[in-house]
């Protein structure tokens, strides 16, 4: 029986190796143990690769995102993003993530349900329909964290950003979070000189 290298298994079933991995752990596709590599028969390989390309259709699981920025009067332009997406839908529909919140802010409610169900395995596909829909930086990362899962991000209307009023109100947010972050620091250094203070008065009051 020929035993595969992940490497080379992962290649043949077009999944990067880290996704074989997990689906090993996971016990989609069994392996066995040489020394500390884990290694697959090509027969399992081969019948799991078969079962694939069978069930491609099939296995298209949708996930829906959709953003706005800020709290209130933008709940048209959610239906909106969300009626174009389902009216494009080629697979099966999963679930609608909707969130409200400058695309800067990396610690999202909606972005994060999106993280725990690519990572959990329930969505083959994330679909939006501006790139900046799911985040204004960054966007090329959280994609190679998609593909470790196997899951791939499509965007229906590649290359445009959204409106002036919203690219403004995610520069505001972007200055207040580094403006924040400043002051914070500049609270620590205050804090650790008087701290520091303190004690050569101290060692002073005990000298004297």
């Amino acid at each position: 029986m020929e035993l595969l290298r992940m490497s080379r298994a992962a290649k043949r079933l077009g999944l990067y190796p880290m996704t074989l991995r997990q689906w090993a752990i996971d016990g989609k596709i069994p392996f066995t143990w040489v020394g500390r590599e884990r290694r697959f028969s090509w027969v399992d390989v081969e019948n799991l690769k078969r079962g694939s390309d069978s069930s491609t259709a099939r296995s298209r699981l949708e996930l829906l995102y959709v953003r706005v920025s800020g709290s209130s009067g933008r709940g048209s332009s959610l239906e909106v993003q969300e009626a174009e997406l389902r009216a494009t839908s080629t697979g099966e529909f999963v679930k609608v993530v909707r969130d409200r919140g400058s695309g800067s802010k990396e610690n999202r409610p909606g972005l994060n349900r999106v993280l725990a169900m690519v990572s959990d395995g329930s969505v083959s596909v994330v679909r939006v329909t501006y790139e900046d829909r799911l985040a204004r930086f960054g966007v090329g990362w959280l994609k190679r964290l998609f593909a470790v899962y196997g899951v791939s991000v499509e965007v229906l209307h590649p290359k445009k950003l959204g409106g002036r009023e919203e690219l403004l109100a995610d520069f505001v947010s972007l200055v207040t979070t580094f403006a924040g972050r400043l002051c914070g620091m500049r609270s620590w250094e205050n804090r650790r000189r008087q701290l520091s203070e303190s004690g050569r008065c101290s060692d002073e009051s005990r000298a004297a």
